[in-house]
């Protein structure tokens, strides 16, 4: 269920890529400390608590089995150590309300930054689109955007079923270069960043 950048990243960590665990620190520690102060309401202590829960990525990170997502595992490593935190310092405010509702906001960050996510790769899927032919643009956009059938397809352009599955798989083959092209660039400057 994690990402593949992700998994990258934790094969990299458990092989003793500090510059893998720099990245996932990078990748995460933003949502990690928003979290943290959310829960314990006081900037220092959410700082102390986002260190903590880094430390316990690092040492537990070869026990991550990607059951779930990468963020989910490192969002209930953070509750959980926020929830220590608390216990620590026998600060039970009553304003302090850990529930279903703080979960459900987890879940609502999670769902949205999947969804920023999903909606850059469309934007450069559909840009990549543009730079091909206008047939093989056409094809791809009723066939994905649209989501008409072969069959379907077929009635608009005036050709045979078996037809258009040929020009989808031969428009599939230049987007392939087109994205690869467009994707090698940003490769090597983070392989550069290493």
């Amino acid at each position: 269920m994690t990402t593949n950048d992700d998994q990258i990243l934790i094969d990299a960590v458990v092989n003793g890529d500090t510059r893998a665990y720099a990245q996932l620190v990078d990748r995460y520690k933003d949502l990690v400390y928003t979290l943290a102060l959310r829960m314990l309401r006081h900037r220092e202590e959410a700082e102390e608590v986002a260190q903590d829960t880094f430390i316990k990525i690092f040492k537990s990170i070869a026990n991550f089995k990607g059951d779930s997502k990468c963020s989910t595992w490192i969002y209930k490593v953070t509750y959980n150590t926020c929830l220590d935190r608390i216990k620590k310092n026998k600060r039970f405010h009553s304003d302090v309300v850990i529930d279903e509702l703080t979960l459900n906001k987890i879940d609502v960050i999670d769902d949205t930054l999947q969804k920023m996510i999903k909606e850059e790769k469309n934007t450069l899927i559909k840009n990549c689109i543009n730079k091909l032919p206008e047939d093989s643009s056409a094809l791809l956009t009723l066939f994905y955007f649209e989501e008409l059938s072969l069959d379907e397809i077929s009635k608009i352009i005036n050709v045979e079923a078996n037809t258009v599955k040929v020009k989808l798989f031969r428009a599939r083959k230049k987007l392939a270069v087109i994205l690869e092209q467009y994707l090698q660039p940003q490769n090597s400057m983070n392989y550069g960043a290493r």
